[in-house]
């Protein structure tokens, strides 16, 4: 049964939570969420139940067992909601927490090597859902330009000069500078997006082989 899990033990997770957790979480996934990676809590004492952290393309997920383990509390936040991701590391482990705009969560006892792998992970698809937030501000824009009302030589306005004329707008001039405006943010993202995975390739958070990828991946943006 542990082989559909395998892909979770990359840092020494321990199975038998992972098996439970997996089992628990199968029950909230929904239609075309992927789980992408489970945490689990170590702490000093025993802990027969620990706390997880499990990250979806769609989601991060605390799952806290409850009744030794018989039940399980969950707290999901959504990525569009997510605001940053933090990672702190102590003696005893590592904290991973989160802020977002319905509040805050952390996990603490984290094993530092599961503890890296999900703060990194956690960087990715903030990325991605940052994305999405930038190609949905240019369908706004988009849908803005396409608004402007353009001058006409034939308008009524012309020929009677008691009314009041609209602004009038040179469609192809506003284009033009809105188009100089995207490019600029873009080269700002592509740029914040290339410091961040220098940032967590010297803090040895992600492999060269990752970070030679993922700058690679985002330098096709230009």
């Amino acid at each position: 049964m542990l082989d559909n899990f395998k892909k979770f033990l990359n840092e020494e997770q321990d199975p038998a939570a992972i098996e439970k957790v997996s089992e628990k979480l199968r029950g909230i996934i929904m239609n075309g969420e992927i789980l992408e990676y489970i945490a689990v809590q170590k702490k000093p004492a025993v802990n027969i139940s620990p706390d997880c952290v499990a990250l979806t393309n769609k989601r991060i997920i605390f799952c806290r067992p409850k009744n030794l383990g018989f039940s399980m509390d969950f707290s999901d936040y959504v990525w569009k909601d997510v605001i940053d991701s933090k990672l702190k590391e102590e003696l005893l482990g590592a904290v991973f927490s989160i802020n977002t705009t319905k509040g805050s969560d952390s996990l603490d006892y984290l094993p530092k090597a599961q503890a890296r792998r999900l703060y990194a992970l956690a960087q990715e698809l903030e990325e991605t859902q940052r994305e999405l937030r930038r190609q949905m501000e240019l369908e706004e824009k988009r849908a803005a330009s396409g608004s402007i009302q353009v001058h006409s030589s034939t308008s009524p306005l012309e020929s009677n000069p008691t009314i009041t004329s609209p602004l009038v707008y040179d469609l192809p001039l506003v284009i033009e500078q809105l188009s100089a405006v995207v490019d600029e943010k873009k080269e700002d993202d592509i740029t914040a997006a290339l410091l961040k995975l220098k940032a967590l390739f010297e803090s040895q958070l992600i492999s060269r082989e990752e970070y030679e990828a993922k700058k690679a991946e985002v330098l096709t943006r230009i």
